[in-house]
């Protein structure tokens, strides 16, 4: 991923769901935007300033455009409320990424996707991708009501009869356990959505088809239950460190009490950050040097212990320094 930002201008918008719009994003020229995969994420820069994520939906192949969809909180961060009622044809925004958190690994006998609510967009993506490379793969999507799921008719021709939907008013909840349980030998599970969804899904999944089967990503913040590999017990108490910001030719003190985002910003003020919670990816930071406390709710076991990057909102070092690319 690539942290430099880029202008892309508004050339179409619709409406997917009751609270869903779909935006299209392109170049100002019409050129190739960057090349991207099913999972990944765009960082959009709003007018206001705020940074948001935002899981690509569209199709990888066609780079003449990106499209994104946004459920209308209005009760969230303010970040879906500007784009429902400011994004306008034309509306210029900035973007960095593409990034990756939530790739499809390769080599699986079957997929199971899963998705809840607007954790259908990611989901969408590698629905297409896995069908169009011929994998085995169903599809199943939760919601409360068929008029709040977005790309229901897309999803039934890319999915034909490999779609379950459970709206919830109409049929329930959807029986994880059972879906699981009849998944061929050798099924890999990707689900994004609510945490209460991944949770329990996790525990079915490594119950069932063994801990490596499970891949999960979250749209909000998440307990310490809920990230890889994490449990409820009490974190230790923070201690300071150094850290080298090598780009900046700088060494700073993160004190206990502040993050190293916070500490990064006072040298730089327009590092790009957003949820400062761990979970939207933005403030990513590759690691040259040093041991890090992940506190995040992204990366997998595997991917913390390459000890090769860090989101600086929420995680610390192991040792009295860290060397970082910023």
């Amino acid at each position: 991923m690539s942290n430099d930002t880029f202008d892309v201008v508004v050339r179409g918008l619709r409406l997917e769901s009751t609270g869903v719009m779909s935006i299209e994003l392109a170049f100002p020229d019409g050129s190739f935007l960057p090349e991207w995969q099913a999972g990944a994420h765009l960082d959009i820069v709003l007018p206001s300033g705020l940074v948001r994520q935002y899981s690509l939906c569209s199709d990888p192949n066609d780079l003449r455009r990106y499209r994104l969809a946004v459920l209308r909180e209005t009760e969230g961060r303010g970040g879906s409320e500007e784009l429902h009622t400011q994004a306008r044809l034309g509306t210029k925004l900035t973007a960095r990424g593409p990034r990756n958190h939530f790739s499809v690994t390769e080599g699986a006998a079957h997929y199971l996707l899963v998705a809840g609510g607007i954790g259908i967009t990611p989901i969408l993506a590698m629905a297409r991708q896995l069908k169009a490379e011929g994998k085995s793969t169903k599809l199943v999507y939760c919601g409360s009501s068929r008029q709040k799921m977005a790309f229901i008719d897309e999803l039934h021709e890319i999915m034909g009869d490999s779609l379950a939907l459970y709206p919830k008013d109409e049929s329930g909840r959807a029986d994880l356990l059972t879906e699981v349980k009849t998944a061929p030998s050798g099924t890999a599970v990707y689900a994004c959505g609510p945490a209460g969804l991944l949770a329990d899904l996790r525990t079915i999944t490594q119950e069932t088809l063994g801990d490596d089967a499970f891949h999960g990503e979250l749209f909000a913040a998440a307990s310490p239950s809920d990230a890889p590999g994490g449990d409820a017990a009490e974190t230790p108490a923070d201690t300071s460190f150094e850290i080298e910001l090598r780009k900046s030719g700088c060494t700073l003190t993160v004190p206990p009490e502040r993050s190293v985002l916070d500490v990064v910003l006072e040298v730089n003020p327009s590092y790009m950050s957003s949820c400062e919670e761990g979970f939207c990816g933005t403030c990513e930071t590759k690691v040259l040097e040093g041991e890090v406390e992940h506190r995040d709710t992204i990366l997998s076991e595997k991917e913390r212990a390459k000890n090769d990057t860090m989101f600086i909102c929420v995680s610390r070092s192991k040792c009295p320094k860290l060397v970082l690319d910023a």
